[in-house]
Order: structure tokens, then sequence, then C-alpha cells
């Protein structure tokens, strides 16, 4: 039973000197963070992600346009009803392979975009941290 009244003493004593010191330094580290994110670098880094995003999810609905039109024209070709209705699905089989390999290909590209993103806001980070710390 002591040794539990201890340790809830301990846990009220940390708490509250913690709470003291941990809002400052809480403090501390949101300043610091805000400006590394205001970088220059960083948000150049920013930018470039969110455009290099932007254009590679205007790839997905090209390729599934493209399918779109390819089993319209498969549907509109001369023949019986099975053969125009064979001629679509065949079509569509091959618009879902195209559109899969634009959503994998456009995934791909987006992920090594922001990869090089993390990577060069990290090195601006640790550049800005040495300076920061250069400076105190």
């Amino acid at each position: 039973m002591r040794g539990k009244a201890g340790l809830v003493i301990g846990i009220a004593i940390g708490y509250v000197l913690g709470t003291r010191a941990g809002r400052e330094r809480y403090e501390q580290i949101k300043a610091q963070a805000l400006k590394l994110w205001e970088l220059e670098p960083v948000q150049n880094q920013v930018d470039k992600a969110k455009d290099f995003g932007k254009s590679a999810a205007m790839a997905l609905p090209v390729a599934l346009w493209d399918g779109a039109v390819k089993v319209t024209k498969a549907a509109q070709n001369r023949g019986t009803a099975g053969e125009r209705l064979d001629a679509a699905m065949a079509a569509g089989k091959d618009s879902a392979d195209d559109i899969a390999q634009a959503a994998e290909t456009s995934a791909d590209a987006v992920s090594a975009a922001a990869a090089e993103a993390a990577a060069k806001a990290k090195k601006a980070a640790e550049s800005a941290a040495k300076k920061s710390a250069d400076e105190e």
C-alpha cells in the first residue's frame, strides 16, 4: 500500500511540474516547427508536391475518357448485337487494364515525388536547426 501511495504522489508531482515545464517546451517546439514550415525551401517543396499531385491526378480521368471512347466505338461497329457486345466487352477489358496502369503510374509518381519532397524538407529542417543552434 505504501508503494502505491508513493507512486500516486510521484505521478502527481511529476504531472504538476511537467505541466509547467511541458507547456513552455511545447511552445518552443511549436515555434520552431512554424519557423521551419515557413522557410522558403520547405514551401518550394510543398508547392512542387501540390503541383505534381494535381498533374498526376489529371492522368487518370484522361485514361477513363479514352476507355469510354474505345468501348463506345466498339459497340457501334457493324455486326450482330452479340458481336458488338463482345467487341465492347473486349474493349472494356483492355480499357480497364489501361486505367489500372494509369492509376499505378500516377500512384508511383506521387509516391516518388512525396519521398523526394520529404527528403529535401528534412535537409532544409536540419540546416535550419543547425543555423538556429549556431545562433544560440
